[in-house]
């Protein structure tokens, strides 16, 4: 008796899909609070930069000192700061990164619910990308989008920017348009009958 080999390998390719999803979420989820915390770092640098008159010289000091005071703390390089300050700045207002959803009536929890817009569910690095390569705003946000729909890698992000993917989106027509389209072809047919 020969065993088809077929069903096996697609199920091992599904399987091999969910983990891959499942990784992807779970990645984005743990994601998600360290950038609402850059960018509350980095507010709070900006804001006090402002109100005090500093300079960005102040930026190496205090990565250092995050580096000696909390050694297991990663991600504080006086680079990596200098793009938690740009967050600050690009995503000023927290209706970017928490926007009031809905409300959830339950026995444990009656009231508004945040949750975090697009900024915060994608990784870090891909915030980084879209900062210095997409300067306008509403682009930046349908990359976002895409990254989140499609699980996009960073380099994948990448070559979709070069390619200015987001030029797209005005070109190619919407189901709503592609059906009505059809439905026109369809009525045009019929009369002529």
């Amino acid at each position: 008796m020969k065993i088809d080999i077929r069903p096996y390998s697609d199920l091992l390719n599904e399987i091999k899909t969910r983990i891959r999803q499942a990784q992807i979420k779970a990645t984005l989820s743990a994601n998600a609070e360290m950038i609402l915390m850059y960018w509350d770092v980095g507010g709070m640098i900006l804001d006090r930069q402002q109100k005090e008159g500093w300079g960005s010289a102040v930026i190496p000091g205090i990565s250092r000192d995050i580096r000696n005071e909390l050694p297991e703390e990663k991600g504080f390089s006086k680079r990596n700061i200098g793009y938690m300050i740009r967050l600050a700045r690009e995503y000023g207002s927290s209706s970017i990164l928490q926007q009031p959803v809905a409300k959830l009536e339950t026995e444990e929890n009656q009231g508004l619910i945040k949750v975090p817009q697009p900024v915060a569910k994608i990784p870090w690095g891909h915030n980084i990308l879209l900062m210095e390569k997409v300067k306008d705003l509403s682009n930046r946000l349908w990359y976002m989008q895409q990254i989140i729909e499609q699980g996009l890698s960073r380099d994948a992000l990448g070559l979709m920017i070069k390619n200015n993917a987001h030029n797209l989106k005005s070109v190619l027509p919407t189901i709503e348009e592609i059906e009505a389209e059809l439905q026109g072809e369809i009525g045009e047919d019929t009369d002529e009958s």
